[in-house]
């Protein structure tokens, strides 16, 4: 008896020193790949309501609230620096006007980001910043918006010299641009958008390994995405607009709904408080 308590109490501090130990991206990445019946959350462009979105407040924000995935987009400056930005353009949420692809950096840092259509004291990130605040701490979704060869050479570059490619996806509107990546970082993670049985048909034969496939509510069947479960592929599904614009109306309608469509275990949304909260009620996340 004595000895088995003398097990025991090593087993509870070596679990303890374990814990402790464990970083919140150890958590997040054990939770991505081991446990699949725990929902992630992704925050779609780190959005809060008091920040500019895509802004390193805002990200900062998504992380102090235990997010699993920030969501973000990347686009080249005319001098190739990768900068955080969503639109083409940067009229709807700096100072400034014109096109991303036609300013250099230096023009960008002069510019302010927006919120509400005011002007902040954010200014716009650039990819080596958001990857050097993130590192250790949360995956990131990369929605690439940069076009051309060099840019995604730099991109997947900066990947390996950081050694990130584990806590990052990368997002492939087109599967088929995934070999041509692949081929540049072997290391690289993909999330491959499908819009159909076809698709995901296509991502099946790549002889890639994907862990994540997003989907949508137009094609959802459960036969077809337990047969991507199945694989042990992640499905990622957008809250985004209808589900979201639910919940804000009227409180769990919209993740009800949407997690009646049982096999989704990634969610992309704007209310990642709202939704985490939903979820650690239901046992559905850490």
């Amino acid at each position: 008896m004595y000895i088995r308590r003398i097990f025991l109490l090593l087993g509870i501090v070596c679990c303890t020193i374990i814990a402790v130990g464990q970083s919140a991206l150890d958590s997040i990445l054990y939770d991505f790949h081991y446990r699949p019946d725990r929902v992630l959350v992704a925050a779609h462009r780190a959005e809060n309501p008091g920040l500019p979105e895509n802004s390193i407040a805002a990200m900062k924000e998504a992380m102090r609230h235990a997010v699993d995935i920030i969501e973000l987009d990347v686009r080249e400056t005319r001098d190739g620096v990768m900068v955080i930005m969503h639109d083409k353009t940067l009229d709807r949420t700096t100072t400034g006007k014109g096109l991303v692809a036609d300013m250099t950096y230096k023009q960008l840092q002069q510019l302010y980001l927006l919120h509400d259509g005011k002007p902040t004291t954010e200014k716009i990130p650039t990819f080596k910043e958001v990857l050097d605040l993130v590192k250790g701490k949360v995956m990131l979704d990369i929605d690439y918006k940069a076009e051309g060869k060099r840019a995604a050479k730099t991109t997947t570059r900066m990947l390996r010299k950081k050694k990130m490619e584990g806590q990052v996806l990368f997002f492939l509107y087109d599967y088929t641009d995934a070999p041509a990546l692949n081929r540049m970082n072997k290391r690289i993670q993909f999330m491959t958008r499908s819009y159909n049985k076809d698709d995901v048909d296509g991502i099946f034969n790549l002889g890639i390994k994907i862990p994540v496939i997003h989907a949508d509510d137009k094609f959802y069947s459960d036969s077809l995405m337990g047969v991507i479960r199945g694989k042990g592929i992640r499905l990622w599904m957008n809250a985004l607009g209808k589900y979201d614009k639910m919940e804000r109306e009227q409180k769990n309608s919209g993740f009800d709904a949407l997690l009646k469509m049982r096999h989704t275990n990634i969610i992309q949304t704007d209310l990642y408080g709202e939704l985490l909260a939903y979820l650690r009620q239901r046992g559905l996340h850490r």
